[in-house]
């Protein structure tokens, strides 16, 4: 089984599949930080509380998601760091040989871009609480699977 390290968060290398969303260096205000993709007429944004609970370890990650009709953001509101997993698309799955992981800082939010493979959000060492938008419509097209590996994660 190939292990992954676990990387510090860098804004240029997750670019690709999400944006960093960190505290506006000016001003009251960031307008645009991101932008909400939301490629279905007449579908509704879903602004939900998750509770997330913290990786287990060397448990092994067997599958990756993604929203392909919509951007997917998740603000942290009481969390000390999380994991944020991502690869690229390779005809419609993701290139399991250029997973990459990421501990981001519990102040820093991310907005993953439509169709972009990312793993379940988790925490690193507490249950924490996000808010997450996402544009769904309860059909099968909100949110598609793939299996991969199984791989495991370094440490942090």
């Amino acid at each position: 089984m190939r292990t992954i390290p676990i990387e510090p968060v860098d804004e240029a290398a997750l670019r690709p599949f999400a944006d960093l969303l960190v505290a506006p260096d000016s001003g009251p205000r960031q307008d645009h930080a991101s932008p909400i993709e939301n490629f279905r007429v007449g579908v509704a944004a879903n602004l939900a509380l998750i509770r997330s609970e913290p990786f287990a370890g060397l448990m092994p990650l067997t599958r990756l998601e993604r929203h392909p009709h919509s951007s997917q953001a998740f603000l942290p509101l009481a969390v000390e760091a999380y994991l944020v997993v991502v690869a690229p698309d390779r005809d419609g799955r993701p290139d399991e040989s250029a997973i990459r992981a990421f501990r981001v800082p519990g102040h820093a939010g991310v907005n993953y871009r439509a169709g972009a493979w990312h793993a379940h959000l988790t925490t690193l060492s507490t249950p924490g609480t996000f808010a997450m938008l996402v544009h769904e419509d309860g059909t099968p097209e909100d949110c598609v699977f793939a299996a991969i590996g199984p791989v495991t994660l370094g440490p942090d």
